[in-house]
């Protein structure tokens, strides 16, 4: 099999990212990331290309394959890139010259809005009480997920307080069941 149909065949493979619609960004960035690496072209976003000096008229034979290994790649991992967008998105993004200017312009707009996210997903979390009308797995299993979205924006939170402010959610009905956890001395685990 040629190199280049084992890499259609492995991006086939991968489940379809959704779209960048201009929320989520971590998310995204995080999976596509994940993406690019797998395909071995992540390394254009560290990497600058090999530029020599105007004075060198013949390019040794090695420095031209480096530098059209690494056009090549750059090219692949923009592409993927953009594809990863939403059509209106990928129009105002499609006429960066390299993925390093586009995946930094997208860090230097979408980073800063997940600054003012962080504090509504604080908020959003603190304001969240249980209720007697849905499961209490259900509601846990929000709870967990707005959890994990604290590490996602790089909020910590200890996992003894997690389960304390878990238990201090519960609903009325569970007061007996919160005043032996809450009264119990040694730290419960969050499972």
């Amino acid at each position: 099999m040629a190199s280049g149909d084992s890499v259609k065949d492995m991006t086939n493979k991968f489940e379809k990212l959704n779209k960048f619609e201009g929320q989520y960004f971590r998310r995204w960035q995080k999976k596509k990331h994940f993406l690019l690496t797998t395909l071995k072209v992540v390394y254009v976003l560290s990497t600058p290309m090999l530029v020599l000096p105007e004075s060198v008229e013949d390019e040794p034979l090695e420095a031209t394959q480096r530098r059209s290994k690494w056009e090549n790649n750059d090219y692949i991992c923009r592409g993927h890139t953009l594809n990863g967008m939403s059509d209106s998105l990928f129009d105002i993004y499609q006429n960066f010259e390299s993925t390093k200017e586009l995946w930094d312009s997208l860090e230097s707009k979408y980073m800063a809005e997940d600054a003012s996210s962080k504090k509504f997903l604080v908020s959003n979390f603190m304001g969240c009480k249980m209720i007697e009308s849905k499961p209490i797995m259900e509601q846990f299993h929000e709870m967990l997920r707005i959890l994990g979205q604290f590490s996602q924006h790089n909020l910590k939170m200890d996992e003894a307080n997690f389960v304390v402010v878990m238990i201090d959610k519960l609903p009325p009905s569970w007061k007996d069941f919160k005043h032996n956890m809450k009264h119990n001395k040694e730290e419960l685990p969050l499972t």
